[in-house]
């Protein structure tokens, strides 16, 4: 499914309102957050995929890291999580279904998350995720809607993931590269999400299926904005563009580009390869954080030096144009 078949189906459902929803469904944010009282509200997210990495235990960390990513991107602290679990369990062993579980609960264990049941079903195909349950005091919470202007964007991990991913699958990709984008997908956005609230951040969203392109221009339009991306300050695996260049460009960022070009003004002298990765869809990606100019060279300076987290300021939010990113 494209987001243009989603977002046509979600503008048209009868959604009733309810004073207690903070964060619905109206700016497309990470996580849906609902008051329980006047200290503490719930953040709720649900996301799984089929197999990104050949290894079974490696595949269940991903999914995991992902689907905690979206409670991170609100500024909240995940508590119990829900297996989502499909599984063809007459044409493949049960062992594979242990350590796609093993790497969930061990990605869990580390985010002091609490596995409290889940749900399975029989499917040709495999599929793992999460369903989380977090909490946020209601005064603090981080939207992708409160972009303010003058402010600069971090992103904290590089793009690149659907390529190489791509490539895994085409049997092209070598094993430094699949290595690298493991070590990125498996690492969980917690501390970055920590150290963001820190610095006064004022809005964020993380980086997943719609490309770097695609959830920047949620926070677009959700905060009245425009943005301007420095291209060359976005950090990329190097690998991925190696491979960009031999075509291996997985579908859901054709279907990126096709739905969010309309919004996007590039610079002629901008790499069209860079492009194609600025499209691409991410699967456990970093944070993209809008927060005061004085406060994002600390930020970037701190997860370096503290975290050993390579982030950096891609470029800033600004007046006009309006619900439009300009790429230079």
């Amino acid at each position: 499914m494209g987001p243009e078949d989603l977002d046509q189906i979600l503008k048209e459902l009868p959604l009733p309102k309810d004073p207690k929803v903070l964060v619905g469904l109206d700016t497309s944010d990470d996580a849906g957050v609902y008051l329980l009282n006047d200290e503490v509200a719930l953040v709720q997210t649900v996301d799984f995929f089929t197999p990104i990495v050949d290894d079974p235990f490696t595949f269940g960390e991903i999914a995991v890291a992902n689907a905690l990513s979206d409670v991170y991107a609100m500024g909240g602290t995940p508590l119990t999580g829900m297996n989502l679990v499909a599984f063809p369990i007459k044409t493949l062993p049960p062992s594979i279904l242990k350590e796609i579980l093993l790497g969930g609960l061990s990605k869990m264990k580390e985010a002091g998350v609490a596995l409290v049941g889940g749900h399975s079903v029989e499917d040709p195909e495999i599929k793992y995720g999460l369903a989380v349950t977090g909490v946020i005091h209601p005064k603090k919470i981080l939207t992708n809607a409160n972009a303010k202007v003058g402010d600069k964007l971090v992103l904290t991990k590089p793009l690149g993931t659907g390529i190489v991913a791509t490539a895994l699958k085409g049997g092209i990709a070598s094993e430094e590269a699949v290595q690298k984008i493991v070590e990125s997908m498996v690492t969980l956005n917690r501390t970055a999400s920590e150290w963001m609230i820190t610095f006064g951040a004022h809005a964020c969203t993380d980086i997943t299926g719609f490309g770097f392109i695609g959830h920047a221009l949620e926070m677009v339009l959700a905060s009245q904005v425009g943005m301007v991306i420095q291209s060359k300050d976005i950090p990329i695996f190097p690998e991925a563009l190696e491979y960009a260049r031999l075509g291996l460009i997985p579908g859901g960022a054709h279907s990126n580009r096709q739905f969010f070009s309309c919004r996007v003004d590039i610079a002629s002298d901008v790499s069209a390869l860079l492009v194609d990765l600025l499209y691409d869809p991410q699967t456990s990606g970093g944070l993209l954080i809008s927060l005061p100019a004085n406060e994002a060279e600390r930020l970037v300076e701190t997860l370096r030096k503290e975290e050993d987290i390579d982030s950096k300021i891609v470029g800033e939010v600004v007046e006009e144009p309006q619900g439009k990113i300009q790429i230079f």
